[in-house]
């Protein structure tokens, strides 16, 4: 479209257009001229102020990026090392609960095979006339030394040793009462007798039995030994260190050979008394002699001697010496205690302490019958002591069946304490 004039021009037109009608810069008014050029010193300095301040804010935003980008690679590195870190601990973790494991299956199976040995009776623990009058707190076991060479073939073997275990579960103390053999006790079916015949009338559940109906106790597990048992772990162990008196040396060395036979094993005789590291034929000889000193009585306490000085010696073993003691006496003995109570017993082994030891009856004397017995003057009494001393039981009360055993004894015999 063509316009004949300014003023026809629009008025967008017209400013536009306004300075290119000026022949040179000086046609150009002076007002036009300012708002067209301007120079750095015609801006304002409030703009200059700002535009410092935009600069100032953009190198600021320049070095904030390079911080955060500088940061930001660090924090890669950071987190790729504690990645690593964590991968490394998770590594440690797996390995190590894999040896507990490989560990955990090893000794489950070395328990197991210690446990296989054993050679297990079980007995119906209902028939053996256990006592609820006994003071709680207290596990009677019964130790019996069987005079049989095969301890698998105790058929007519008499009970030579008999020594109730009793142990204190809250203070771990242990009390050895070796019951003398030739006691006059009642045997169920049996009568009056020796109370080391009940064994060879009924085994260990008869003999527990007669236990527990004539002291009133609560024992329903035992362990059996023979010589072999007993020669073989003192050897295990390296033998104990036990004095020999001058009047005992002689019969030792009478049943040493004897000993040495049955066992299947070298005999040492002593030279003569003293304090000797006793092998197992000579310890288990020690604790078969009765013919001296105060016969039967004095026979005990050297059976008690031997445990003990076993007992501490087992104590103080190495791993690999008591594992050997295990070995050798596991399969020479028999017990109707299940394997968790076995393996319980051994891991405090070290935490159990004996700290009695007495022969039962306390008070008692000699009768020549159809056979020598010692009568216990009286059952009752003797009852009562035991359980007031063993037990701290000073509110005991001997029951009505002790009693009347009691009664049948001195009726018998004649022998009361009145």
């Amino acid at each position: 479209m063509k316009y004949s004039q300014e003023e026809d021009l629009p008025k967008a037109l017209r400013k536009k257009n306004r300075t290119s009608n000026y022949q040179s810069n000086n046609d150009i008014p002076k007002a036009l001229k300012n708002k067209r050029t301007h120079s750095s010193d015609d801006i304002p300095r409030a703009l200059k102020n700002k535009n410092t301040r935009n600069r100032d804010l953009d190198d600021d935003y320049r070095n904030v990026n390079r911080r955060n980008a500088t940061n930001s690679r660090n924090n890669g590195k950071s987190k790729k090392k504690k990645k690593k870190k964590r991968s490394l601990f998770k590594r440690i973790v797996i390995i190590l609960l894999l040896i507990i494991a490989i560990l955990a299956g090893a000794l489950y199976w070395l328990i197991q095979d210690k446990l296989s040995k054993i050679n297990y009776v079980d007995i119906n623990k209902d028939t053996l006339d256990v006592s609820s009058n006994v003071e709680k707190g207290y596990r009677n076991i019964a130790l019996l030394a069987i005079d049989s060479r095969d301890i698998n073939d105790n058929s007519g073997s008499r009970s030579d040793g008999i020594i109730v275990l009793s142990i204190n579960e809250k203070t771990k103390e242990i009390s050895l009462i070796s019951v003398y053999r030739d006691t006059y006790l009642q045997v169920e079916g049996h009568g009056l007798t020796k109370v080391t015949h009940a064994y060879a009338y009924g085994g260990p559940e008869l003999a527990i039995k007669t236990l527990n109906q004539n002291l009133d106790l609560n024992i329903s597990e035992f362990v059996s030994v023979n010589f072999e048992s007993v020669a073989a772990a003192i050897d295990a162990m390296g033998g104990i260190e036990v004095e020999i008196k001058k009047y005992e040396v002689d019969e030792m060395n009478t049943y040493i050979e004897e000993t040495a036979e049955i066992t299947g094993r070298k005999q040492n005789l002593l030279p003569g008394p003293g304090v000797y590291n006793l092998d197992g034929v000579q310890a288990t000889t020690y604790g078969r002699i009765r013919k001296v000193g105060n016969g039967d009585y004095e026979r005990t306490e050297r059976m008690r001697t031997v445990i003990m000085k076993a007992f501490e010696k087992a104590k103080s073993l190495n791993p690999i010496a008591l594992n050997n003691l295990i070995d050798e006496i596991l399969p020479k003995v028999q017990t109707n205690i299940d394997s968790g109570s076995i393996v319980g017993l051994a891991l405090q082994l070290g935490s159990y302490k004996i700290t009695e030891n007495v022969g039962w009856p306390y008070d008692t004397k000699g009768i020549t019958l159809d056979a020598w017995y010692g009568i216990p003057v009286t059952l009752e009494t003797n009852v009562k002591q035991l359980h007031v001393e063993l037990f701290d039981d000073e509110d005991y009360e001997v029951p009505q069946s002790v009693k009347d055993i009691s009664k049948k004894i001195v009726n018998k015999t004649g022998y009361n304490s009145n």
